[in-house]
């Protein structure tokens, strides 16, 4: 097991001299998810195009919803394309086809060829991920991957943020501009990863490894491979737990905490406010903080983040005007900033290396069950508990950080 009871080190640096002893493949990887996300327009812009196209809105919502799906299986079948084509490969022919099948839907004849599209383009964008964190976690020392997978997610937060913009901007233009433009964004991703990324394909050794690895994180002997190691492991099982409770209370503030502002009388606009904080703080702060929070043990950091995550959307529940509203933001952004960096390497630490990138599907699916759980979940939940519900939130965040503690091994500070 590869370090993994500690996320930081003596040799921990800052975020300047860490992307620039970063290999060139991980800056390609990250300047790839940028780009990727910068073009990521269909999620977006789904419902519009298929009601102005003239499908009913509950067909449109289906239409999304397998998109969703389609999102989570792509993640799991990323985690096991690692192991067997490897990464170069994986990140090639996913974007390739993602970019065929977003093109697709300008000629999509009929309702279930939609759905088809949205579940095949929802699942081929989503099998680089496992397949970039595995090649950040190969080439990236145990010291500095708390910071590289920090920037990582920065790339993802900027292009998240600009592309609603840009494909607004496509959209009064027309329809056939945003989808060529998103297909071109991941075709351009294919060639910049057959261009600068390492030839890796296992050999038939490697994938014999793959299929009889050991769960790393339990310490056991030689057993299951695949995805059967992960669900073998008990204490990364525990984990992931962890990160379905974490996602599930995060997500809160895409679904419910609109409905509390307008219940509260207030003008939609402080919605607004409060997810540009979120956003803001995320984009300027994460890497100055994670340059400290990357020494942290890696439970520590976890269980620190899920709590105050938990803390700021619980104080939600209180009588709070506009100023205590974006308080409460502020908490469970800090929390945001401290924990998620270091979840989204940890599968790495906790995995033998040639089970890598099904520790890191599983951590990336498992946060895309919470992802889609949560918002219904929480919806249904404040119909019936109104403002309780963030008190519930709170409740089920400590139970992520109980489950964070017991999976993950304890570890001095360095």
């Amino acid at each position: 097991m590869e370090g993994a009871t500690r996320t930081g080190g003596a040799e921990a640096a800052g975020v300047v001299l860490t992307w620039r002893e970063a290999p060139l493949p991980v800056k390609a990887v990250i300047a790839g998810i940028m780009v990727n996300r910068l073009g990521g327009f269909l999620q977006v812009f789904l419902v519009l195009y298929m009601v102005a196209g003239g499908y009913p809105e509950v067909r449109a919502g289906f239409a999304l919803a397998a998109h969703g799906a389609g999102a989570v299986a792509g993640i799991l079948l990323g985690g096991w394309l690692v192991g067997r084509i490897g990464v170069r490969a994986s990140i090639v022919s996913s974007m390739t086809a993602n970019a065929a099948l977003t093109a697709g839907f300008l000629y999509a004849a009929s309702y279930p060829v939609m759905l088809l599209l949205a579940a095949g383009t929802g699942a081929a964008s989503q099998v680089y991920r496992p397949a970039s964190a595995e090649l950040v976690s190969r080439l990236t020392g145990e010291e500095r991957r708390v910071m590289v997978f920090a920037m990582y997610r920065l790339a993802t937060n900027l292009g998240t943020t600009a592309a609603p913009l840009i494909g607004a901007a496509l959209v009064a233009h027309s329809y056939a501009l945003l989808f060529w433009a998103e297909a071109a964004a991941a075709l351009g991703v294919a060639v910049l990863g057959g261009r600068l990324l390492p030839r890796d394909r296992p050999g038939p050794a490697a994938a014999d490894r793959a299929g009889t690895a050991t769960a790393a994180g339990t310490g056991a002997k030689a057993g299951p491979g695949g995805y059967r190691a992960v669900l073998a492991d008990r204490s990364f099982v525990l984990f992931l737990l962890a990160i379905l409770g974490f996602s599930a209370v995060y997500t809160q503030y895409l679904s419910t905490l609109p409905l509390a502002v307008r219940e509260r009388g207030l003008d939609i606009f402080v919605y607004g406010v409060l997810v540009a904080v979120n956003g803001l703080i995320v984009i300027v702060c994460e890497l100055v903080v994670t340059r400290t929070v990357q020494r942290w043990p890696a439970r520590i950091a976890t269980i620190a983040g899920i709590l105050a995550v938990g803390v700021g959307l619980a104080a939600y529940a209180l009588p709070w005007g506009v100023a205590g509203l974006v308080a409460a933001t502020v908490v469970w952004s800090v929390g945001e900033i401290i924990g998620s960096p270091t979840m989204t390497a940890y599968p790495a630490l906790a995995a033998a290396p040639e089970n890598r990138g099904r520790y890191l599907g599983a951590s990336q699916a498992m946060f895309g069950v919470g992802s889609a759980v949560g918002p219904a979940a929480g919806v249904a939940a404040w119909a019936l508990m109104g403002d309780a519900v963030w008190l519930a939130c709170g409740a089920l965040a400590a139970l992520a950080a109980l489950a964070a503690f017991l999976g993950m091994p304890a570890s001095p500070k360095r």
